[in-house]
């Protein structure tokens, strides 16, 4: 097996510069690759923010942080890819969005190549089919924010061939990641549980049973969450919280996967939360304030 040492990653959104960040301190080569040139700049001033925390956390050292951002390269087309042993799609949680890449960027792979998606709930033989490679295709669903959380799921999609699955779990190891391997069901294992919480503290909200604060409060007190589930919604963005409550009710057809009417309104307000200083908190103040 080749060993992987050039790991290239599109998208530079909030998981996207995550992963690069985690994956060049590592020690590999970071090829980082969005729709312009100034997405990726944007993605490399969150990862020199992140890693400038880590060091005033005593967790790496300036040398480390020096050495990991000159492992990264901007890759200006697709082209630029033909030499990387792994790719890692982070681009948004849109089926459509995600099949188009692979369409594009597989022609200029090395055979060998693996590509990996990150998506939180996709079916991965689904995405797989859209690639010239469905057995060295494979799901790396890394958590947010990628720097700080141990897990990383393991979905393989029906053609996933043993030695794919073997050299993405190596490569997740070096990272200091756990894996728990999940089949290829939507939602796969985290959000599975971990967004119809969330949807239901909506509802919550939605039928009046409490507000914004009292619900976030009561599940940090009295169930000792880190974040309330309103708070964590702003975090993750309403956006990919809908499109993963979406994929759990259109693919295992149950009414209790049914999107809140109020999370679906908020969405096409454009209020996506933190990304866009909405949501069910107003972060264009000094603190965050409730928005019902």
């Amino acid at each position: 097996m080749t060993p992987i040492r050039k790991v290239g990653i599109i998208g530079t959104g909030q998981m996207g510069s995550g992963i690069a960040h985690v994956v060049a301190l590592s020690g590999y080569e970071v090829l980082l690759s969005d729709l312009s040139k100034e997405r990726v700049d944007k993605g490399l001033e969150a990862i020199e923010k992140n890693l400038s925390r880590q060091i005033a956390s005593g967790k790496i050292t300036d040398e480390d942080r020096k050495q990991a951002l000159a492992r990264i390269s901007y890759a200006e087309s697709y082209q630029d890819l033909a030499d990387a042993d792994l790719v890692i799609e982070a681009a948004t949680e849109d089926e459509t969005v995600k099949r188009k890449i692979f369409v594009a960027l597989c022609p200029f792979l090395k055979p060998e190549a693996i590509v990996a998606t990150n998506t939180s709930s996709i079916s991965i033989t689904r995405l797989a089919a859209a690639t010239d490679r469905p057995e060295r295709f494979i799901g790396l669903h890394f958590m947010n924010p990628v720097p700080v959380m141990e897990l990383v799921e393991m979905i393989r999609g029906i053609a996933t061939e043993d030695v794919t699955f073997v050299r993405a779990r190596e490569f997740v190891e070096t990272l200091g990641k756990t894996t728990a391997v999940s089949e290829d069901f939507p939602a796969f294992m985290v959000n599975r549980v971990l967004l119809p919480m969330i949807n239901e503290a909506v509802y919550t909200l939605y039928e009046g049973v409490g507000s914004v604060d009292a619900i976030d409060t009561a599940i940090r007190l009295g169930a000792h969450h880190p974040m309330g589930p309103l708070q964590l919604a702003d975090f993750i963005g309403l956006d990919t919280c809908l499109s993963i409550m979406q994929v759990l009710y259109e693919g295992l057809a149950d009414s209790k996967y049914r999107p809140c009417p109020l999370l679906v309104k908020y969405v096409e307000a454009g209020w996506l939360g933190r990304k866009t200083k909405r949501g069910f908190y107003d972060y264009r103040g000094e603190k965050p304030m409730p928005t019902r």
